[in-house]
């Protein structure tokens, strides 16, 4: 597997800050994190019977102050 340059450099950036005790653990935790994201879309579209409107994921995120979603989220 490869990464990115600057995807690599910021993840052993997080890791010499102590954000993460290694780079695989910083890894581990980013995929983790994208899996459970991931899980809750899709049984939040089997409960909606289909994707939450992009224009209510788009409120939602302004309204927590979150970034944009991933291209593939979208």
């Amino acid at each position: 597997m490869s990464l990115p340059p600057d995807v690599l450099a910021g993840a052993r950036g997080a890791v010499s800050a102590g954000v993460a005790e290694s780079l695989s653990a910083f890894v581990v935790d980013a995929l983790r994190e994208r899996l459970s994201r991931t899980h809750a879309l899709t049984e939040l579209a089997r409960v909606l019977g289909g994707p939450p409107p992009l224009e209510a994921r788009a409120a939602v995120r302004r309204n927590w102050g979150l970034p944009g979603p991933p291209a593939d989220l979208a």
